[in-house]
């Protein structure tokens, strides 16, 4: 960390900004999800799923302030008390939790909007091969339980990567991923239903 970003202002301001634009979005797509359309109850807006990724939008809003490391030991507890690992600043809008449990999102891999995760979940690093380094996943993804994707690959756009599958190749757009090892079926839209909506 360079000296002239420890005296600039804006390393020492929380930013609100792009915090409430980015949670806007994911309340918006969480309760789409929930097929709410944009009302959530107080009890919704309490669960784990909701309060663990505003927690997150707080940590990469501030990613280049000192509220970073504030938020980044908050994210621990989380991660110990709900098992969710998820440390990146590459999320993009409409990111939705499904159902808490174990996930891990590793903090390098890129992740478009209408982003939707689920318990049991890995987004991993390929330590050597060819594939070594961390996936690349497009918009309108859905990735369902205890299924993998791991290395330097790339997902399309409008992909649902099924319940228990490991991934570990690029996936066209348009696609159903499913089983292990895993098989491709192109379907139009293939993520619909399956990913929260953003707010027009």
């Amino acid at each position: 960390m360079g000296i002239k970003k420890i005296i600039s202002f804006k390393f020492w301001i929380p930013n609100f900004k792009m915090y409430k634009e980015l949670f806007e979005n994911d309340s918006y797509a969480f309760s789409t999800f929930r097929d709410k359309d944009g009302y959530l109850t107080v009890r919704e807006k309490m669960m784990v799923e909701l309060k663990a990724v505003k927690l997150f939008r707080k940590y990469q809003s501030n990613y280049d302030t000192i509220w970073r490391y504030f938020y980044s030991l908050r994210l621990k507890k989380y991660q110990y008390k709900y098992g969710l690992e998820i440390q990146n600043k590459n999320i993009g809008k409409g990111f939705v939790i499904g159902h808490w449990g174990r996930i891990v999102i590793n903090g390098e891999s890129k992740i478009g909007d209408q982003f939707m995760v689920t318990h049991g979940v890995t987004i991993g690093r390929d330590i050597r091969g060819k594939r070594k380094g961390v996936p690349t996943i497009g918009n309108r993804v859905a990735i369902r339980a205890n299924s993998t994707v791991v290395g330097n690959i790339k997902i399309g756009d409008d992909v649902l990567i099924a319940p228990n599958t490991f991934v570990n190749f690029d996936v066209p757009r348009n696609s159903i991923v499913i089983g292990n090892p895993a098989k491709i079926i192109f379907r139009d839209n293939a993520s619909e239903g399956h990913v929260g909506r953003l707010p027009q």
